[in-house]
């Protein structure tokens, strides 16, 4: 595959896209993309096509890998004209895929197998991954060779990582989990088991598989624990292979987490945090089940990281005061793909050693440090949400709703959903005359965002609800969808 991309002309440091479902293949584009010099980006197998067009056009995508089943969605971006009928397409036929130049697996196969010769160095880009933006637009982060690789390495030596392991690639491509599932097990010449998709949306399934495939470590998001313990008949699985387990994405409900630590007693757990930006920079070992209802530390700073907690004004805080915490890490990104404004706003610079500066990123988390030297999690100083280890920036949900010719006003926001993690709700004001219901401003949302991103429900009203400042009053509707929530339950 290295050999194909250099062919059809990539040159160092171009983005090739790897939009494909789970498989063999996935193996082989990672490891294709890197050889051949280039940075790969994950897409979302299932993102709209606006979405899709997007990232390509932002990103200057010309070669990408794709799946069979993703097909129709590059035929309908071949209509819409949202991407250069110069494109590369690896992985599907030509009369499938009329509107691109198509490479089939099998031609790849026909070319040299050996190792190309490419210079790269440890600055040089590895991938750009994607996430919601503020500004209704997704922004991608720059990881480079350096900091992909001191995440893969944290990962490998904190889990103890050996040849014997099997680890799960449970979380898909493009969340940052998968860069531990697959690049530290092969740091320590360990098997990366490939979850089917569909095996992942059934916790009974997903535990079966645990059992069938004897996996040793997992890492994955809080809301899959609480499936599997609801739902994963762990009573009449066989997970003694089972060694550890390493979550994040979202705060984890203490009462389901202990229920799901007592179940599986063997197992060691580790509360991980790190956004996107600067992964696994922090991370708590529990020594036993929690005792309390308090939520988990987010632990101290990993191996090559250090923090930051400041103030308004950015001066240190002190013990037990809340504060944002900023990071400054080897796993941290180069910054964000072509967004030279948002670059300057996420990064704060500070004297260092000598006359060197440092730069610390905005993770824009309020946490608190304890008398023990433990950083405690307490919410976010925007508008951004965790719903089942997703990051959603509500301002882009709005964003999409106000996109449709007949929406004046709209507000999202999030309510839990029952289960230790939140679901996105959205309010619209429609123009007079207006024949608009929920349902249609559902389905023009599914164009634009991803699914989960997607709101539970739109709900139509006169009016949103203001603060004395005339702002929207979200707090006020998460109240409201709360409170209709409890009354209905």
């Amino acid at each position: 595959l290295a050999r194909t991309l250099l062919e059809l002309g990539l040159q160092p440091g171009d983005r090739v896209g790897i939009f494909m479902n789970k498989g063999l293949e996935m193996g082989v584009a990672l490891y294709g993309i890197l050889a051949a010099g280039g940075a790969f980006v994950p897409l979302d197998p299932l993102m709209p096509v606006e979405r899709l067009g997007f990232i390509i056009r932002d990103c200057e995508i010309r070669h990408l890998i794709a799946g069979t089943n993703q097909v129709s969605a590059l035929n309908e971006l071949a209509e819409t004209g949202s991407a250069d009928s110069a494109l590369h397409v690896v992985g599907v036929e030509a009369r499938v895929l009329p509107d691109f130049a198509t490479h089939t697996w099998q031609s790849v196969a026909m070319r040299s197998a050996s190792r190309p010769v490419v210079q790269t160095v440890d600055q040089d880009l590895a991938y750009i991954m994607y996430t919601s933006g503020s500004t209704g637009e997704p922004k991608g982060m720059m990881h480079t060779h350096h900091g992909s690789l001191s995440y893969a390495r944290w990962g490998a030596n904190h889990v103890r990582l050996g040849p014997d392991d099997r680890v799960a690639s449970h979380a898909p491509l493009h969340f940052d989990l998968s860069i531990f599932d697959f690049f530290s097990t092969s740091q320590a010449g360990g098997t990366v088991v490939l979850v089917p998709e569909p095996v992942t949306k059934f916790p009974a399934s997903w535990t079966q598989y645990m059992e069938d495939e004897a996996v040793s470590v997992v890492f994955t998001v809080p809301y899959t624990l609480t499936e599997m313990l609801t739902r994963g008949v762990l009573d009449q699985r066989d997970l003694s292979a089972l060694r550890w387990i390493l979550f994040g994405g979202e705060p984890a409900p203490p009462a389901h987490l202990r229920a799901v630590m007592t179940a599986l007693p063997h197992v060691r757990f580790t509360n991980v945090y790190g956004p996107a930006e600067a992964p696994s920079c922090t991370c708590f070992d529990l020594q036993g089940p929690p005792l309390g209802d308090a939520p988990i530390p987010i632990g101290t700073v990993s191996q090559n990281s250090a923090e930051l907690i400041v103030n308004e004004e950015d001066d240190p805080v002190g013990v037990d005061d809340a504060g944002e915490l900023l990071i400054r890490s080897s796993t941290l990104m180069k910054g964000y793909w072509n967004r030279p404004e948002l670059n300057e706003a996420a990064f704060l610079e500070r004297p260092g050693v000598g006359r060197l500066r440092s730069l610390f990123y905005r993770t824009g988390d309020l946490v608190r440090r304890d008398g023990e030297g433990l950083m405690h999690f307490i919410g976010r100083k925007d508008r951004m949400i965790k719903t089942r280890g997703h990051r959603v920036e509500l301002n882009e949900v709005e964003a999409a709703l106000l996109s449709h010719a007949e929406v004046r006003a709209a507000a999202a926001y999030a309510v839990p959903d029952g289960h230790g993690s939140r679901k996105i709700r959205a309010s619209a004001v429609l123009s007079a005359g207006s024949s608009v219901d929920g349902s249609a401003l559902l389905r023009h949302c599914s164009k634009k965002l991803p699914r989960y991103a997607m709101p539970e429900i739109v709900e139509i009203r006169a009016e949103l609800p203001r603060t004395t400042s005339g702002k929207v009053d979200h707090n006020q509707l998460s109240k409201d969808a709360a409170a209709a929530w409890s009354e209905h339950s």
